[in-house]
């Protein structure tokens, strides 16, 4: 997959887009994105409309994945609910199109200390490693501390960083646990640098991750375009629930990872791919309540209000592909 950032590109006589930029971040939880890529479905059901390439730009994390949607760098992006709903607040102009998948993150302590693991009160004073502020790992991991008496300000240090560098960072024991999605938690466990001791799931109970967000330039003046990518992913969906093995071996293959670890992830992680936009509004309205709050003070004095659904999401192009 080529990784370079050319953003939308149209022919200046015929208005038509050449060229789609699509973001993604190398987490299995975004399996549907390389399954898609890897299949040549994009390109094949793309052509349709004279989109000749698809350019798949990986990010580390979802905060600078939207920080690129923001630059005009993106179409559409595999990305955490609530990175664009954080963009959202500072203008960005896109919706949640479709589902992608809930749950799926991990708690992973160095094992010496695993064993001493009871709960999030065992947190109190240590380093985790994890996304950083905006992403759904951030705002998972804060709100389930803070639900729990635990000031994630200042009685645990969350340090932010990429997958690959929280690995690094838990092995070398210059953290001492990470909060990250699959697979890196099975990677790490693999590797005998950590011990999973709690699944996101058991933090928020069918919490929203991963959706696939558009531009509005792309929905407003697009929407044949954006529908077809959501039948496409729709497509990719449907594959990797059917083909688990399958899927895993594309991931191993375009990642470079071992697959019977990224198989083994698949078996033992709480995630669930989706392509319902439905299943996640719920939860992604509470994000849109978690992020405000961690930064009220200067929201109320932009005159910014909490977002709503429909500030959120267009299920409209979802909806009509599936009645």
């Amino acid at each position: 997959m080529a990784v370079m950032a050319l953003g939308c590109l149209e022919d200046q006589t015929s208005g038509e887009i050449t060229t789609i930029t699509i973001g993604y971040q190398p987490s299995t939880h975004q399996l549907a994105a390389m399954v898609a890529a890897e299949q040549g479905w994009w390109e094949e059901d793309l052509a349709q409309f004279g989109v000749t390439e698809v350019v798949m730009k990986e990010f580390p994390s979802g905060p600078p994945e939207m920080h690129a949607m923001l630059s005009g760098e993106l179409e559409a992006a595999y990305v955490g609910a609530a990175p664009p709903i954080a963009a959202m607040y500072e203008g960005l102009d896109a919706k949640i199109i479709a589902g992608v998948q809930t749950q799926g993150s991990a708690l992973v302590l160095r094992p010496e200390l695993a064993d001493s693991y009871t709960g999030p009160e065992s947190l109190r004073g240590l380093a985790i490693g994890t996304f950083p502020p905006g992403s759904i790992q951030y705002t998972v991991l804060s709100k389930w501390l803070m639900d729990n008496g635990i000031d994630p300000e200042t009685e645990v240090d969350l340090k932010a960083m990429g997958p690959s560098d929280a690995a690094t960072a838990i092995g070398a024991k210059t953290v001492d646990a990470v909060f990250l999605p699959s697979p890196t938690p099975t990677i790490i466990e693999t590797e005998g640098n950590g011990v999973i001791v709690e699944w996101s799931g058991t933090m928020w109970p069918d919490h929203a991750c991963c959706c696939l967000v558009a531009s509005g330039d792309m929905i407003r003046e697009h929407p044949d375009i954006v529908s077809q990518i959501i039948k496409t992913h729709i497509r990719a969906t449907d594959y990797e629930l059917a083909h688990p093995d399958e899927a895993a071996e594309i991931y191993a293959k375009l990642q470079g990872a071992d697959v019977a670890t990224i198989k083994r992830s698949l078996n033992v992680s709480d995630m669930h791919w989706t392509d319902d936009p439905h299943l996640e509004v719920e939860s992604a309205l509470a994000y849109a309540s978690v992020i405000y709050d961690m930064d009220r003070e200067r929201y109320e004095g932009q005159g910014i209000a909490v977002l709503g659904e429909t500030e959120i999401f267009d299920t409209s192009l979802y909806d009509e592909l599936t009645r």
